[in-house]
Parts: structure tokens; C-alpha cells; sequence
């Protein structure tokens, strides 16, 4: 796992380790950077499937209702089978597009 600072964005990168794995690990460095926006960077994984992702279900409820973004990047899962509660974009750009609507948004009082 790699964590990269881009202002107030924190971006995770997976490069080996299994899906669980990421999440405990995330679980476990969260105080470290739960007043940031997140990016999960899961390009480099291999085939993801929707279990995968359920995976980082509770995080993201958690540090979205904490009035922050969660975003999961990968383009190796049909966008249509993700659920709403889950932001699941496949470029890194995008992720960051998403984040700073969520932020305008935020400012707006949505």
C-alpha cells in the first residue's frame, strides 16, 4: 500500500495485496487521514468483482457521512453492477472531477 499527499486528497494505491487486506490496513491508518478526501487507486489489481468492492462499503459510509469524498478507482468492473453508495470511477482525473464537485456541493449545502 502506498499513500501519496495531494493537498487535502489522500491517494492509496494497491499494488499487491488482497482486497481485505487494503481495507484492514485502511482501517487501521484512518485517524491518519480522515479529515482528507480519499482516493483508492485499484488499477493494478486484476479482475475485481462486486465483492470486492462491498468491501469498502462501511469506510465509505463512514467518511462520507463524515462530509468527505471516497473515491475507488479501477476500470476492471462494470460501473452498472456498483452501488449507488459506492463512488467507483476508472481514471484517476475523474476521481479527482468527482471530488471537486463533491466539494462545490458541499460548500453549497447539498
Amino acid at each position: 500500500m502506498i499513500i501519496d499527499q495531494d493537498g487535502t486528497i489522500s491517494i492509496i494505491t494497491q499494488e499487491k495485496a488482497t482486497i481485505i487486506e487494503l481495507v484492514k490496513k485502511i482501517q487501521a491508518l484512518y485517524p491518519k487521514f480522515k479529515n482528507n478526501n480519499i482516493i483508492v487507486c485499484l488499477s493494478s489489481l486484476n479482475p475485481l468483482g462486486l465483492q470486492d468492492l462491498l468491501e469498502f462499503l462501511d469506510i465509505s459510509n463512514i467518511h462520507r457521512g463524515a462530509k468527505h469524498s471516497f473515491v475507488i478507482v479501477s476500470d476492471k468492473i462494470d460501473l452498472d453492477i456498483v452501488p449507488d453508495e459506492i463512488v467507483l470511477v476508472p481514471t484517476t482525473q475523474e476521481a479527482y472531477d468527482i471530488i471537486e464537485m463533491e466539494e462545490m456541493e458541499r460548500d453549497l449545502g447539498f
